[in-house]
């Protein structure tokens, strides 16, 4: 079995967390080994799940349009082994931060070369989850053209459903297959408004869930601690959290 969970959202909605959190779910279910891809180029995947990287994909990629490197092997080689050396082993739940956006020029024969070798890294694990930025730029050119699960993260504001609208239709013109879509909303406070649900309900987006705004979320990430190691009995938002992934993913 394998199951490949895709998150996105503007900045700022949490799910860089969430995407943690999700991770954590499918290793403390059994279900590992569990690669969590940071294909958002504001990379904080790592924070969350207390993982330190130093490379990433993208340097790999600037080196072979660069030329640079040892000139006796060949630049598939050479990519794919700049792309074992970014991937950071962790217990149950491994990390590659796919890094920077494309510079000047062309990148169609660096991207040709890294997109096979990352599939090819990728089916050593059954399990992952991919955290997106908003635009979705590595999805659409690097990374898998397929998810099991793909979640839309967002506030309860007018302004944020419809930023998450945008990036729920954007995974049909990027025409990449989904086999179900959920809408998460995050860092709600009090109840959610009816105009609100309103929105929801007329762009058909599918609400997985209500997540509730948590200071024991912020005083960890303030504190510099893996918010991804919070339990649901001390965090009202991770206890949301894990209902959903339950709901959907169980």
């Amino acid at each position: 079995m394998s199951l490949i969970i895709g998150m996105a959202g503007k900045g700022g909605t949490g799910k860089t967390t969430l995407a943690g959190l999700a991770a954590q779910y499918l290793a403390r279910t059994g279900r590992k080994p569990v690669l969590a891809v940071d294909a958002d180029a504001n990379a904080n995947l790592g924070d969350v799940l207390g993982l330190k990287y130093e490379h990433t994909l993208s340097e790999a990629r600037e080196e072979m349009k660069a030329g640079a490197g040892d000139v006796s092997i060949t630049k598939d080689v050479l990519i794919e082994l700049r792309t074992q050396e970014a991937i950071v082993e962790g217990d149950d739940i491994d990390l590659v931060v796919m890094g920077k956006p494309e510079g000047a020029g062309c990148y169609c024969a660096a991207n040709s070369i890294l997109g096979a070798v990352l599939e090819k890294a990728l089916k050593n694990y059954p399990y992952q989850v991919i955290d997106n930025e908003a635009g979705m730029e590595h999805i659409s050119r690097l990374t898998s053209r397929y998810m099991d699960v793909f979640f839309v993260v967002s506030d309860a504001s007018r302004r944020g459903l419809i930023a998450a609208q945008r990036i729920w239709n954007l995974v049909d013109e990027l025409k990449i297959t989904v086999k179900r879509r959920h809408l998460i909303l995050n860092r709600v406070r009090g109840e959610v408004s009816q105009e609100a649900l309103d929105i929801i309900s007329a762009e058909k987006m599918e609400l997985a869930g209500v997540i509730p705004d948590d200071l024991v979320i912020y005083e960890a990430d303030q504190a510099a601690r893996p918010t991804s190691l919070l339990t649901g009995a001390g965090s009202p938002a991770v206890a949301a959290a894990q209902a959903i992934f339950e709901k959907t993913l169980g």
